[in-house]
């Protein structure tokens, strides 16, 4: 039988987290970056994935075991 450590998984559970809402924030970054118009919206755009990753968040640190873990990583 094999044990999980489950701070460790849910640490790696958070470095995907992570690279999923950086990879989500890149194009909306540049955008506010450059000032490009419409800049002020991709800020409203940015929180909302602030809300989502947020909720993942508390629910990668709610998980219970691994099986929970896998079914909020599939979800991103």
């Amino acid at each position: 039988m094999i044990k999980v450590d489950m701070d460790k998984a849910k640490g790696i559970a958070h470095t995907i987290r992570r690279e999923k809402r950086a990879k989500e924030f890149a194009p909306l970054d540049d955008q506010i970056a450059k000032q490009i118009p419409g800049w002020e919206q991709a800020e409203a755009q940015r929180q909302v994935i602030r809300d989502k990753y947020s909720a993942i968040q508390d629910a990668i640190e709610a998980a219970g075991d691994v099986a929970a873990l896998n079914s909020i990583l599939v979800r991103l």
